[in-house]
């Protein structure tokens, strides 16, 4: 039989999803490209804010017009909106045959065998459950050559407008021996950059050895032949130890680059949002990270109108946001979701406002970064090959200021033959906003 696989949503569900894919295939399901050609039909849903959810729906309904227009017998939605809606989704949407939870992807055979057989019941497991670990994934879909490897699910942090705790559950740490052979099997198939994701990366291990491992855990991922950056993304400000800075110092493989969310920079705004800092401790933090290791590149993500957030909180965000000139940022308006404690918040914000707010936040941090663009050029770096571009003559890559997906790229121009997943020097000769432009050391020293 044939399937066909939507993954929507975060990073840590496309993990879920190359897993998924994986343990099918192992059954001679074959993959197709062809939606219409596909007598099963996964879609692994997104259910965080409401553009997500809305994105969810409308996917799985376009899906479901393949038992009308195409070969498709078997629907399956797994995921948080399915984890979330169970009950509603197969009750609403009659094409929908099985609904797995997000704490049951390792069951997804049997709940295809199930849907196969005419059987609806939900494949569900506690949220206390750690999906059996999976070292094996089918292609990764972030590029052959880079490759998140999530080292834990769900989240303790409870922040009141976060729905994901109540979705993935508690936060349940993968043993360090297994990330360790995953980590190891995806560099033998030409994985060269791990990327390090979680609800929250920096308290990895609290839960099985009693303690912060993430530092050990990067130390023993950095001996792993083949891998050439590690990079973190999701640490939580005030987790983030001197000894993790430490590591982050000695290692040559990870990169100077962490992705720190900190949603706002109002201690009254802050406190509402039910996070664990303040203005002063995350001014410390950056002081320290800046300090400590001078090249760091820093992305955050911020929240605009949160219920209560007065233009006086407002701007005091983005004083915050001037004053400590993030090099990557994104901002999102808030969404008030069913069943948080933010939702039934007083003093909700008119969506309009939000709007506004995100988008004046967005026109300083363009300034920012072009201004920090500007200052990379002349500098040395090492890039990573993601591909060629025919009509402009160049090669895009990456440098370790970037993440894949949501930053920006280096444009580089060169008579030599380069391929995806190569590293080269390149000197920084021209940028705009959010994007380099280089050219090979080698080839800019002999122009010179």
């Amino acid at each position: 039989m044939k399937l066909f696989f939507v993954s929507l949503g975060c990073d840590k569900n496309l993990v879920d999803s190359e897993k998924m894919l994986a343990l099918l295939a192992e059954q001679n399901i074959e993959i197709t490209e062809e939606p219409k050609e596909a007598e099963i039909i996964i879609v692994n849903t997104c259910g965080f804010i409401h553009d997500a959810k809305e994105e969810s729906i409308e996917t799985i309904l376009e899906m479901a017009e393949y038992k009308k227009t195409g070969k498709c017998i078997s629907l399956i939605v797994t995921g948080c909106l399915a984890q979330r809606y169970a009950e509603e989704m197969q009750k609403e949407i009659e094409e929908v045959d099985v609904v797995v939870g997000t704490a049951a992807y390792d069951q997804i055979f049997e709940a295809v065998k199930e849907s196969l057989e005419g059987r609806r019941e939900p494949v569900m497991e506690s949220l206390d459950y750690l999906p059996k670990h999976l070292t094996r994934r089918l292609g990764s879909r972030t590029g052959s050559y880079s490759s998140y490897l999530k080292i834990a699910e769900g989240c303790n942090k409870r922040c009141t407008y976060c729905i994901i705790p109540y979705l993935r559950g508690n936060y349940r740490s993968v043993p360090m021996e297994k990330l360790l052979a995953e980590a190891k099997d995806l560099a033998d198939q030409g994985v060269k950059e791990l990327i390090l994701v979680a609800q929250e990366t920096t308290v990895y291990g609290i839960d099985l050895y009693k303690k912060k491992m993430l530092p050990e855990l990067l130390h023993r991922l950095c001996a792993i032949k083949g891998i050439v950056w590690i990079r973190l993304l999701y640490c939580y400000p005030e987790e983030i130890t001197p000894e993790l800075v430490q590591v982050m110092k000695e290692e040559k493989k990870i990169c100077h680059y962490l992705d720190m969310p900190i949603q706002h920079s109002s201690d009254r705004i802050l406190k509402k949002m039910g996070r664990r800092t303040n203005r002063k401790e995350l001014l410390d933090k950056i002081e320290i990270l800046r300090t400590e290791i001078p090249d760091i590149v820093l992305r955050t993500t911020l929240i605009t109108g949160f219920p209560g957030e007065t233009q006086e909180d407002f701007e005091e965000m983005l004083s915050f946001v001037d004053m400590v000139g993030f090099e990557r940022l994104g901002v999102f308006p808030y969404s008030p979701e069913e069943g948080t404690p933010a939702a039934e918040m007083e003093d909700q914000i008119d969506e309009e406002v939000k709007k506004q707010r995100r988008d004046a936040i967005m026109e300083l941090q363009q300034e920012i970064s072009f201004d920090f663009e500007a200052d990379c050029v002349g500098e040395k770096l090492l890039v990573m090959i993601e591909g060629y571009l025919p009509d402009e003559h160049a090669y895009v890559g990456r440098t370790y200021m970037d993440a894949p997906g949501i930053d920006g790229y280096i444009f580089i121009k060169s008579g030599e033959a380069l391929m995806s997943g190569d590293f080269a020097e390149a000197v920084v000769t021209g940028s705009d906003e959010y994007d380099l432009i280089g050219e090979l050391y080698e080839e800019h020293e002999s122009a010179e």
